[in-house]
């Protein structure tokens, strides 16, 4: 653990604080991303990014399950600053009153360089076809 979070300091150094947008292809972003979404996400989204069983369908309290973030998922489609927002603000923030979002918000918890992290992480595990469909609706806007 203590290596893990060594490693991840001088990721991060590497990184540096400033990272402002979700790159796959950024190298020590990804890597500080995978290590993130390690110790904060995948308790629900899964070690695989695969999500929780039956994420379609409504718990009892009416929240969703954790998506998963791999290509079965719905994240990649979503903008890049829309999967921002909904990780730093909360799901709750981000969708219509009459929804229940379970999903948390992390703006206390990590800085938004390491939630870029995270997400270049996630998008690092994508197809080739889920990240160029993504990257048309970054371009969008």
């Amino acid at each position: 653990m203590a290596w893990t979070l060594a490693v991840a300091s001088l990721t991060l150094a590497a990184c540096g604080d400033g990272l402002d947008r979700a790159d796959a292809d950024n190298v020590e972003a990804v890597a500080l991303g995978q290590t993130l979404y390690g110790q904060h996400c995948a308790e629900c989204h899964g070690a695989a990014l695969q999500g929780q069983p039956n994420w379609r369908t409504p718990q009892e309290d009416g929240t969703l399950p954790a998506p998963p973030h791999n290509d079965t998922g719905h994240t990649w489609h979503h903008p890049d600053s829309y999967l921002f927002g909904y990780t730093k603000l909360g799901g709750q923030a981000m969708i219509p009153a009459d929804y229940k979002s379970a999903m948390p918000a992390f703006q206390d918890k990590l800085k938004d360089a390491d939630i870029w992290a995270v997400l270049s992480y996630i998008k690092s595990r994508w197809s080739d076809n889920s990240r160029m469909r993504q990257e048309r609706l970054n371009r969008q806007g």
